[in-house]
């Protein structure tokens, strides 16, 4: 109902795990080790309405994606407050009381708190659906669901019903992960495991449904247990094979109503760019001579991390290029990435060939994928498009993570260097420096030209673009091509900077560290990617090396900046500018000026 692409969920539903844990732990008795799970939900609730009521009230009318990039803050911070608080080892919950047995069901042994779990599930949904259906409160929130405005008009605060929707939610994630401390060890990364089952689930079962919802989880569930049993060597991949195949039958989802789906982007509220001034161009071309003179003066590991952040300039100017012309926010743009890492290190190691070969041949792996992928992709739109990005990138991940004969699995490919010209870490720099500056400049020019023109058409008005004679998804589809290739690009360049290649550098990691750097520097624009990649990749790399807390920190400033600066580093210091520049007068002003004077 609130529209908020939550991606803080997770870390509700891990610290309901910690909290019952310590509460169970304490609470002596039956009743106290079911009052610690309702308990520790409780307190997680409340947290969850102080964060709705502190940090997401103030950023409703932003675009959805800031709201996503703000939720990632907090999920960061909330990762190390649970270490500083319970420490980094697993810790095993106590036996549910009562529940420590098994049932023999067709001659198989099944615990006895499974199925407690499996009677829970149907019983929260009736108790879900009487609370949508038989209450004021309820009807209230359906009817915000479909139309907030004529709610607002009916006289209904809408503030605390967000607010109270939202507590709802937070209470159900932290119940769940209370539920688990008996059957799972409780850990500081089980936000980000359960966070992606949770999106592939709600877009399953279609934005909007809660039974679908139910169902989906269920599917999914089955999926990953039978996976496991039937199919073990495409287990991990699966579930994303049936939502990429559910979404491109069934656009919106199982139970998802079909206007629901027809959104253009997540939220992109974006004005017309303008090409640089003269002296824009100027301090522009200042700045690269300036980077280009930093090897003179900084050592090899000050170069070694500028040539990474140089890789995620590019990075994130080609997915910039993708959601803000295109309109199209992908949650899966590392696959793109990865391909072009592998694909250097296929030429490397398998065919034997020089860099400059695989610099030249290594991103046709992203360009092959982002055809392929993008082919589908560009039939979905909004929240659905992303999640479909993230299904090719997980499967994407999972093939380079189980085909051990060709990619090493999670060993990894080793010995991807430089050529000998390029081996030191200064004329590396310069080489990634070329590199970045030429894409960036092409990605610019494509801005400008009749085909980003086009393209901003389909992204505005698909009707009307139609109207004229333009196709919005091959228009689309060919900017998807874009900027999996540049994407492609920055994987070579960052294979060869590390050395080798992983699995992880197709991750979902990499996807959101992409996300935060265009919405970081500002989606309005072009060179907001490029600031936010600096001032991101810059910023977490130093607190690394300062601080053990440092996803504490980075979460803190990137929360902070959101509130501060809602469109971005990059568009709030154009506002800054437009305010201060005197608003000059309209021409048939000035002429009228003059003939008064004569």
């Amino acid at each position: 109902m609130t529209r908020i692409v939550n991606f803080a969920h997770g870390a509700f539903y891990m610290v309901g795990a910690y909290l019952a844990f310590t509460l169970t732990e304490r609470l002596a008795g039956t009743w106290g080790f079911w009052g610690g799970i309702l308990i520790a939900a409780a307190v997680v609730a409340v947290l969850g309405a102080l964060l709705e009521i502190v940090l997401l009230r103030r950023i409703y009318r932003a675009p959805e994606l800031f709201q996503l990039l703000a939720t990632f803050g907090v999920t960061l911070m909330v990762q190390d407050i649970v270490v500083l608080i319970w420490g980094p080892e697993d810790l095993m919950g106590r036996r549910a009381p009562g529940f420590r047995g098994a049932v023999e069901i067709m001659g198989q042994l099944v615990p006895a708190y499974d199925l407690l779990l499996i009677v829970l599930g149907p019983t929260v949904l009736g108790l879900l659906w009487l609370l949508f259906h038989r209450t004021r409160w309820g009807v209230l929130v359906r009817a915000a669901t479909q139309d907030r405005d004529m709610v607002a008009a009916l006289g209904v605060n809408q503030k605390w019903l967000f607010t109270s929707v939202f507590a709802l939610g937070v209470f159900l994630a932290a119940l769940g992960g209370a539920l688990q401390i008996p059957r799972d060890a409780v850990s500081h990364s089980m936000d980000l495991r359960i966070i992606v089952d949770v999106f592939v689930v709600v877009v399953i079962g279609g934005l909007g449904s809660v039974t679908g919802a139910f169902l989906a989880a269920i599917i999914v569930s089955e999926l990953n247990a039978f996976g496991i049993l039937i199919f073990p060597k495409i287990s991990l991949v699966l579930v994303f094979l049936v939502m990429a195949v559910v979404l491109v039958i069934r656009p919106y989802g199982l139970f998802g109503k079909a206007e629901g789906a027809q959104r253009t982007s997540l939220g992109l509220s974006i004005r017309p760019w303008r090409p640089f001034t003269q002296a824009e161009r100027i301090a522009v071309g200042a700045g690269v001579l300036v980077a280009a003179s930093l090897p003179l003066f900084l050592g090899n590991y000050a170069l070694t991390v500028g040539s990474e952040i140089l890789v995620f300039v590019l990075f994130a100017a080609s997915l910039h290029f993708m959601m803000t012309v295109g309109g199209l926010a992908s949650f899966g743009h590392a696959a793109y990435f990865g391909l072009g890492a592998y694909g250097a290190a296929f030429m490397v190691k398998l065919f034997g060939a020089p860099m400059e070969v695989a610099l030249l041949m290594g991103p046709l792996m992203g360009l092959v994928g982002a055809v392929l992928f993008g082919w589908f992709c560009v039939r979905l739109s909004g929240v659905y498009f992303a999640m479909l990005t993230l299904a090719f990138a997980q499967i994407a991940w999972s093939i380079a993570f189980q085909w051990v004969e060709v990619t090493g699995g999670d060993n990894g490919m080793l010995g991807i260097w430089p050529a000998s010209w390029a081996s030191k870490p200064a004329a590396f720099f310069w080489l990634v420096l070329g590199v970045v500056t030429v894409g960036v400049c092409i990605l610019r020019v494509l801005v400008f030209s009749p085909f980003g023109f086009a393209l901003r058409a389909a992204r505005d008005s698909t009707l009307r673009s139609e109207a004229i004679g333009i196709d919005r998804r091959n228009v689309q589809w060919a900017a998807f091509i874009v900027a999996g290739t540049f994407a492609g690009i920055a994987g070579v360049l960052f294979a060869f900077l590390k050395g080798s290649v992983f699995p992880d550098n197709l991750g979902i990691p990499i996807s959101v560290d992409g996300l935060v750097m265009v919405l970081l520097g500002g989606i309005e624009t072009v060179s907001g990617a490029v600031v936010g990649a600096v001032v991101y990749k810059a910023l977490a790399i130093w607190l690394m090396s300062q601080t053990e807390m440092s996803k504490l920190i980075l979460g803190a400033v990137v929360v902070l900046l959101v509130v501060a600066f809602p469109k971005g580093i990059v568009g709030f210091l154009e506002d800054l500018r437009h305010r201060r520049r005197p608003a000059s007068p309209p021409a048939g002003f000035k002429a009228a000026k003059v003939e008064a004077a004569e």
